[in-house]
């Protein structure tokens, strides 16, 4: 019996169904009328699971549809808003609940700066045109009454480019976002979702009538291997090749390659940030411009992997999968010079093993090893660091000394330090995810395990120094 799919949330399972339906389509037929059959077929009959009334579901359905199509073509930002999937919360700042005794203390009253609390009827009343939402006074309740109170998308937006507009629907502002997928993950409603181009990646694999024309491989993130709970890593490289891809390549080939670059190019300036995460580097660009200058000029793991492959065979074309909605986003800019042709998501790519009928509990092993340890381990955060240190010690360069920035929050006090040249390290290491790649939005599922998958994938490797990949790469250069 096939094992059943397990998803952190429900939001999940739903777009995971209506991508299987979407991709099941494309393939088989039927994706002319998939706007109005494929919200009926995940909603029948009469009653709601998830909203007030069915038709308003099926609309929602009706938009999830047109996401895992692409979504709307005139917006450069990989993640939209679906505005009527928007709960419109009622969440706004400082909250004192029933739990609120009206007791003599007063110590929410006495520790607010502003005076925005008062006592009415013995219980507290906060003034919002006051309140500056300090949070000192859900500290200072004996009875935890005062909560403080935020939408889910706005609060893990840590660079503020959400808002609120007159209908109180979640609008995102282009400007500052930088495609992480944070509010894709914590939206309760699934209300902001990543655009899919699976129906691109899909005409990739027909256009190459069976990689006669030209060959298609996949590029794979390494922390696919925290995602495998139900089968083997080696069956999910056997299950890949069988929807049509000539090879599976490991990106972290290219980190082993990337290490290599950036340890050469620390060793010149002296000071410097990575550049493997796409959100990071566009957070820098965005809100500290003047310490863009020290971000490394090497190109991410994805695309020297994608590079080194379109090297030997000129006319490959290339998908990454990894669990990253800013790779959609980074497989577009004029930097990456064209190595990468579309991005699948770790959630897509579960959609469409399942869409094609392939169980891959049952498949044989396809083993895979490209690359080192060290190559591996950037899944994690920390993981860059720990193989810069080692690396540059291999190469006879001395004096890194790297902080670790993990989430954007640590990214922000790390690089205002540098800004500021209060900075003791020289090395930053930014990832715009907390854990790093292994807890990026579009995972299927998030758990502390992963970071042990992830360590001990590195650990199976069978080169423990970057220093073969590198050899291919300088081999492949002539």
């Amino acid at each position: 019996m096939k094992a059943k799919r397990v998803f952190d949330t429900n939001v999940q399972q739903v777009k995971y169904e209506v991508l299987k339906e979407v991709i099941r389509r494309a393939f088989d037929g039927g994706l002319d009328t998939a706007y109005i059959d494929i919200p009926k077929q995940i909603s029948p009959g009469h009653k709601s699971e998830m909203c007030c009334c069915v038709y308003k579901e099926r609309a929602i359905l009706q938009e999830r549809v047109k996401m895992a199509m692409g979504g709307d073509s005139s917006n450069d930002n990989v993640v939209e808003v679906i505005d009527i999937a928007c709960d419109e919360c009622p969440m706004d700042g400082m909250l004192v609940t029933a739990a609120c005794r009206g007791c003599s203390m007063h110590a929410c009253k006495d520790v607010c700066p502003k005076d925005a609390i008062t006592i009415d009827h013995k219980r507290a009343v906060i003034d919002k045109s006051k309140c500056i939402e300090c949070g000192k006074c859900t500290k200072a309740c004996p009875y935890g009454a005062i909560i403080a109170q935020h939408r889910p998308c706005m609060q893990s937006c840590k660079v503020k480019a959400i808002s609120i507009n007159e209908e109180r629907k979640a609008v995102i502002d282009n400007q500052r976002c930088i495609s992480c997928g944070a509010c894709v993950y914590k939206c309760p409603f699934g209300a902001i979702s990543d655009k899919s181009l699976v129906l691109d990646i899909i005409n990739i694999l027909r256009n190459s009538e069976n990689n006669t024309r030209y060959r298609v491989y996949a590029v794979i993130a390494p922390a696919i291997v925290s995602q495998c709970r139900d089968w083997r890593m080696s069956q999910v490289i056997t299950a890949i090749r069988l929807l049509g891809f000539h090879q599976v390549v490991e990106a972290a080939l290219g980190a082993d390659i990337t290490l290599y670059h950036e340890a050469n190019e620390w060793n010149e300036k002296r000071l410097m940030t990575t550049s493997c995460c796409p959100s990071f580097v566009m957070f820098v660009e965005k809100n500290f411009p003047e310490l863009v200058q020290h971000v490394s000029h090497s190109v991410s793991p994805m695309v020297q992997t994608a590079m080194l492959i379109k090297r030997s065979d000129p006319t490959a074309k290339v998908v990454f999968i990894g669990p990253c909605a800013s790779k959609k986003r980074e497989y577009t800019l004029e930097k990456t010079h064209g190595a990468i042709d579309s991005v699948m998501s770790f959630e897509e790519l579960q959609a469409f093993v399942d869409a094609r009928g392939i169980d891959d509990t049952l498949l044989d092993d396809t083993q895979l090893d490209n690359a080192s340890f060290y190559g591996r381990i950037f899944a994690k955060s920390g993981g860059i660091s720990q193989g810069i240190i080692d690396v540059a010690k291999a190469m006879g360069v001395d004096g890194v000394k790297p902080l670790v920035m993990n989430g954007i929050d640590e990214c922000r006090a790390g690089l205002l330090r540098l800004k500021m040249g209060k900075a003791a390290e020289n090395f930053f290491e930014g990832m715009a995810c907390d854990g790093g790649c292994l807890n990026g939005p579009l995972c299927i599922t998030h758990s502390p395990r992963n970071v042990v998958d992830v360590d001990k994938y590195g650990s199976e490797a069978k080169e423990k120094d970057i220093f073969n990949s590198v050899r291919l790469y300088e081999l492949g250069k002539k």
